[in-house]
């Protein structure tokens, strides 16, 4: 069977490893695995994934030390898998230009079409295409840009919602607003980044 892509998976906790790396595999892809950031690092040089799944908080170094070497040494994507959603962890997530956010505790039935949905997306900003409505991952997830995704793991984590049923709050929230989904996402981040600066910076 022909590979969907080939995916790092970095985690820290291996049973959680164990569980993504199998689930991904049975969904398709080439998996790497790594349970530490140094190992990732040697891994993601030697085989050069597609795309990287990153834990935040690991021993050594973090999710973030890895993504910000793939953004910068090997211009891997990435998405991150934490168990943390406060309003600095959010924001460096963003700065870092992750492609999704998902939130602990996810089974592997929620990662595996939000990892689809980053792939559809990457391989059509590469092609160039310029769909007249939004692609849809296998399963039928909308393949959402950066910061919708981001939006959707707030949401997830404040509410304790599937990813999907984060899609289906913001998209309302949108309609109610008379906004775009992107723009309502763009709004959400803006407001979670207010909350995470220090009193004196909000006045």
């Amino acid at each position: 069977m022909t590979s969907k892509g080939k995916i790092l998976v970095v985690d820290d906790d291996r049973l959680v490893l164990a569980t993504l790396t199998h689930g991904l595999v049975q969904a398709g892809y080439e998996v790497i695995d790594a349970d530490n950031g140094d190992d990732a690092i040697l891994l993601a040089r030697e085989h050069r994934p597609e795309l990287a799944l990153l834990d935040i908080r690991m021993e050594g170094m973090s999710g973030f030390d890895v993504a910000a070497y793939l953004r910068e040494a090997l211009q891997t994507p990435f998405m991150f898998l934490s168990a943390f959603a406060d309003e600095d962890t959010v924001a460096k997530v963003k700065e870092l230009g992750a492609v999704a956010y998902l939130v602990k505790p996810l089974d592997i039935h929620q990662i595996v079409p939000a990892v689809e949905a980053a792939f559809a997306n990457l391989r059509g900003r590469i092609g160039g295409s310029t769909p007249t409505e939004p692609p849809r991952a296998q399963g039928g997830d909308e393949v959402l840009g950066q910061t919708e995704a981001m939006a959707v793991g707030v949401l997830m984590h404040r509410y304790s919602l599937s990813r999907r049923d984060a899609l289906t709050r913001l998209r309302r929230m949108a309609a109610a607003e008379g906004r775009s989904l992107p723009d309502q996402a763009a709004r959400l981040l803006e407001a979670v980044e207010l909350l995470a600066l220090p009193a004196t910076d909000q006045a």
